[in-house]
């Protein structure tokens, strides 16, 4: 079995705006600080595993607002309501400036370590509101995953068996409270990349712990990621 390198990600990890993009969201400061302007929380738990890892981190500040990030090119939401009725040479701009780097670096950084005989462990990071369209996530941490690949659904029952024995408290689902199998940055490195040599784990981390802070926040970013940590050397 090849040897495991680790790769993480965090696309919405800010709600910044280009200078030249600012006229466009021109009244929409209140859903800028929203959780669809970006994911609370999500690169300083991104910045801790990479730490504790010792892994490369690849993040964008840009608002999804902007451009997400996270969806492939032609998927409905890749723009928003604020950027979908802008000029198509607008777009394209944003695609070419920001979207195509990031995704291009990515990709690269997972090829240059398969070329290497690695597998590589991707956790991409990402938060969740607490209630959407009036109903409450009953979870702490979600781990997102395509189930026919094995070495995914294994990493994830290792993960969260750890998770349930060392930090009780949270409560960590898998596929929840979105399917690991949707439109993403990780399910489109699965088309790349074989399972043999690509691990791809969406990581989802309830907001409202982010937002009350102290000592349950800063334990949640130690346990993930020493429990991850554990789980991919087991």
């Amino acid at each position: 079995m090849a040897t495991d390198s680790f790769l993480i990600t965090c696309e919405h990890g800010g709600n910044r705006l280009p200078a030249s993009y600012r006229s466009l969201f021109h009244g929409y400061d209140a859903l800028l600080e929203t959780h669809r302007g970006y994911d609370l929380g999500a690169l300083a738990m991104a910045r801790a595993l990479a730490r504790c890892l010792g892994a490369p981190l690849v993040s964008s500040t840009i608002s999804r607002l902007l451009v997400d990030l996270n969806r492939s090119i032609g998927h409905p939401q890749l723009f928003s309501e604020v950027t979908r009725g802008a000029l198509a040479a607008c777009r394209a701009k944003i695609i070419e400036k920001h979207y195509l780097p990031y995704r291009t670096r990515v990709e690269h950084l997972v090829r240059q370590s398969v070329s290497r005989g690695r597998r590589v462990v991707h956790i991409s990071s990402h938060s969740f509101t607490p209630e959407l369209g009036g109903k409450l996530r009953c979870a702490d941490v979600g781990l997102l995953y395509d189930p026919s690949r094995r070495g995914e659904a294994k990493l994830c029952a290792k993960w969260k068996k750890l998770l349930a024995a060392g930090a009780p408290e949270f409560r960590v689902r898998r596929n929840y409270p979105y399917s690991g199998k949707g439109d993403g940055l990780t399910s489109h490195l699965r088309r790349v990349f074989p399972g043999r040599v690509y691990v791809g784990i969406e990581l989802e981390v309830n907001q409202g712990i982010v937002r009350a802070a102290g000592r349950s926040w800063m334990m949640l970013r130690t346990v993930l990621s020493d429990s991850l940590r554990t789980a991919c050397t087991a």
